[in-house]
């Protein structure tokens, strides 16, 4: 009895081994993006998705190593029975743009007070007053407790009518002007605070083997 239960034991960790394997080697081939919607389909009982990781958002232990990675490789973090791994899709440059802003309600003040207190914020900004400062008293959303400062951001975070005077317009650090989205009733003072520049950026499949 104890050797059959012990053969039984054998039998299925060799299928386990053999299944992983199986797996794994399947995880190889997935090399675009589209090899990752098939691997999925055909996958369907492991758990994956594709997440991106971020040189400058993104300062942990395991986003530094997957930077280190070469595309194509994969690896896994951590010794879980169940493997998660971590397969490299692509990696990439783009610019990233980074400002301030005081926003302006056009549903809560005129278009008079409006221009007025634009025109304010920017004589005391040209008068020598932090800008972050002058966000966190004028601006009349969430970004004003932390100064107006929106970030590090790319194409495609923001509305059209937002990002594309920054993108495209001659603008240098320290550069202030406005922008308005009358559309939406939203009325800004921006100030371009870095130069634009290239972040590493690295699509990453990661997928947990299923359960056997």
């Amino acid at each position: 009895m104890i050797k059959v239960l012990i053969t039984t034991a054998l039998l299925l960790c060799a299928s386990v081994v053999f299944a992983q394997k199986e797996f794994e080697k399947s995880l190889d081939s997935v090399q675009t993006l589209d090899d990752v919607t098939i691997f999925l389909k055909k996958n369907k009982k492991a758990k994956g998705k594709v997440i991106v990781f971020n040189r400058e958002k993104h300062k942990t232990r395991m986003a530094n190593d997957i930077f280190k990675m070469g595309i194509g490789s994969k690896r896994t973090f951590g010794d879980n029975p169940q493997k998660t791994y971590y397969k490299v899709i692509d990696k990439y440059q783009i610019p990233y743009y980074k400002v301030s802003c005081v926003y302006l309600d056009g549903n809560k003040m005129s278009s008079k007070d409006i221009n007025s207190m634009r025109q304010k914020v920017i004589s005391k900004y040209n008068e020598g007053y932090k800008f972050s400062v002058l966000a966190k008293q004028y601006s009349m959303d969430q970004t004003a407790s932390q100064g107006g400062d929106l970030g590090w951001f790319t194409e495609g975070d923001f509305r059209p009518e937002f990002e594309t005077p920054i993108i495209k317009g001659n603008y240098s650090v320290n550069d202030i002007f406005t922008i308005d989205i009358p559309e939406i009733k939203a009325y800004y003072v921006v100030l371009i605070t870095e130069d634009t520049k290239l972040i590493e950026e690295a699509k990453v499949l990661k997928i947990t083997e299923p359960r056997k």
